[in-house]
């Protein structure tokens, strides 16, 4: 039986794929991608042309896939972004399994990427299923403290119910919560990009969800700013 994951650190290649020198080539990959997704190329066609002209390993070419925008999705997703401070007395809807393992992985030393957008992305994923690992509780207790700095009226947090283990991430999540000053929702929902339309006050970094959004709270970035500074971020926004 195959040993199930501890941490969500690094993978064993991304300090070689990631350095400074690698990280400047993805983002003027990053620049290339926008320009000919303003254009109207379709996505894996771009993926595929720019990753060949930068000879993109794998791994890099799933960084450039999770972070590349046009211009037009970038400026409209930046427009909609609100500071955490415009939740104090609202309604946070958060995307549980997105934030949570977004702060597992900056909390083990893994990789996040500072998108055009300013959204912070992860490479963990979730392939339909999810275990927690030695960082969660940690996880939560750091979510707790900085929603605690400017407390909502109420955090709705939605989890992917067919993903395994969402049951008991959200007993993990409520028990928390019991000390927090300000009410918790967890709710397994079969499709939370879709819940999640049109709603304001959204926490995510997924694309297809900060797309839909009325508006977004960059919740992830705040806390790796304020919280974790020590955190691995390669900030892929400048060239």
């Amino acid at each position: 039986m195959p040993q199930r994951q501890q941490h969500r650190g690094p993978h064993p290649d991304d300090r070689r794929l990631f350095t400074p020198e690698e990280v400047g080539k993805l983002a003027q990959a990053l620049e290339e991608a926008a320009y000919l997704l303003g254009r109207g190329y379709a996505k894996p066609s771009v993926l595929d042309v720019v990753g060949r002209r930068h000879e993109l390993e794998a791994r890099q070419r799933l960084a450039l896939q999770r972070t590349m925008c046009g211009e037009a999705e970038r400026r409209a997703r930046l427009a909609r972004c609100l500071p955490l401070e415009a939740a104090r007395g609202g309604v946070l809807e958060i995307d549980g399994f997105n934030l949570i393992i977004g702060l597992e992985v900056a909390i083990s030393g893994g990789l996040l990427l500072r998108a055009p957008d300013g959204a912070l992305r992860d490479l963990a994923g979730l392939r339909g299923s999810y275990h927690t690992v030695q960082e969660t509780e940690l996880a939560l207790e750091l979510l707790g403290e900085v929603l605690s700095t400017t407390p909502p009226l109420r955090v709705r947090v939605l989890l992917d119910r067919p993903v395994s283990n969402s049951g008991r991430l959200r007993e993990k999540i409520l028990a928390r919560a019991e000390a927090w000053p300000f009410d918790v929702d967890v709710e397994l929902v079969a499709d939370p990009d879709r819940e999640l339309a049109g709603k304001e006050l959204v926490v995510s970094g997924d694309s297809l969800v900060l797309d839909t959004a009325a508006s977004w709270v960059n919740l992830l970035d705040h806390a790796v700013r304020t919280r974790l500074p020590e955190a691995w971020v390669a900030d892929l926004t400048r060239a």
